[in-house]
């Protein structure tokens, strides 16, 4: 966590500087304003992170001498099989198609996104698939 604090406040500062070159050099106003918004959010997170480091202890990739096996462990549970996400990709096709095509073709695409996400959610509460 140390390395990626002190990686988003070194980022903040090249956002900074660069900022300001680019309001002085190009006297363009929104640009500007997205570069300063940048550069606050790099310190929030910087910040952050920093923060954070400071009350943990120290992580595999703060060492330098450990092994990249050194942090390994569950990386989480994912679903063996399921159709649901190709509901919502083909639902969510839809819907940014029927921005393009017309808006007509969202009453086909909502129903698919609702049962995809619905779907999704309660997959390992019913069927086969259901957790005790």
């Amino acid at each position: 966590m140390k390395i990626q604090g002190r990686l988003f406040i070194w980022l903040s500062v090249f956002i900074l500087a660069t900022a300001v070159v680019y309001g002085v050099w190009s006297k363009e106003a929104v640009g500007t304003t997205a570069l300063f918004l940048a550069f606050g959010l790099t310190v929030m997170i910087g910040f952050y992170l920093a923060f954070t480091a400071r009350r943990m202890d120290a992580l595999a990739q703060d060492n330098k001498e450990a092994d990249v096996a050194d942090e390994a462990g569950e990386v989480g549970f994912f679903a063996p099989h399921s159709w649901q996400p190709f509901s919502l990709a083909v639902g969510g096709a839809l819907g940014f198609l029927g921005v393009a095509i017309g808006w007509w073709l969202l009453y086909f695409s909502l129903p698919l996104i609702l049962v995809g996400l619905w779907g999704w959610v309660f997959e390992f509460y019913q069927g086969e698939n259901r957790n005790q």
